[in-house]
């Protein structure tokens, strides 16, 4: 199963539009998810047009990404890999401890808010914020994510786009 992960949109508060440059990954993966901060319930129905799409609801999402179905958390079994999804994962200070008390089951936790691309694996527990593909603050570069799940493995990437 091939997923594309996004976090921090911030359409159209921030950019008026997603990236030229991910459209053709967004035509190869089966799943989306988006960590958050979208801000426009039409970006969640553009990316819908090219995969199902799970959202976690993110503080600057309004009443109508949540109407949407964007939710606090979102929990999914994926090829036997349990995906746990929130905005904000909280301070770095002691992150992988909270997660792992919060989301005891998952297996990848996804997560969005800061801005900053992670891609680490402690307390047993892989973490995954891909950044954002609109506005980068001080990352050299916008980034999105790619995950690859199969039976067994989990392959995580992020992806830079041109500034």
């Amino acid at each position: 199963m091939n997923i594309l992960v996004l976090a921090d949109t911030h359409i159209p508060d921030f950019a008026k539009a997603l990236p030229a440059a991910m459209y053709g990954a967004l035509r190869r993966v089966d799943l989306i998810l988006h960590a958050g901060d979208v801000t426009c319930v039409e970006v969640l129905e553009e990316l819908s047009s090219f995969a199902p799409v799970q959202a976690a609801l993110g503080n600057n999402d309004g009443p109508s990404v949540r109407a949407w179905g964007a939710r606090e958390e979102v929990e999914l079994e994926l090829n036997g890999t349990v995906v746990s999804m929130v905005h904000d994962a909280g301070p770095r200070r002691g992150r992988e401890g909270r997660m792992r008390r919060r989301f005891p089951r998952a297996d990848l936790l996804v997560f969005g808010h800061s801005h900053i691309p992670i891609d680490s694996l402690a307390e047993g527990v892989r973490l995954f914020n891909p950044g954002s593909p609109t506005w980068k603050r001080r990352q050299p570069a916008p980034t999105y994510g790619l995950i690859t799940i199969g039976p067994g493995r989990v392959h995580t990437q992020i992806m830079e786009l041109p500034a």
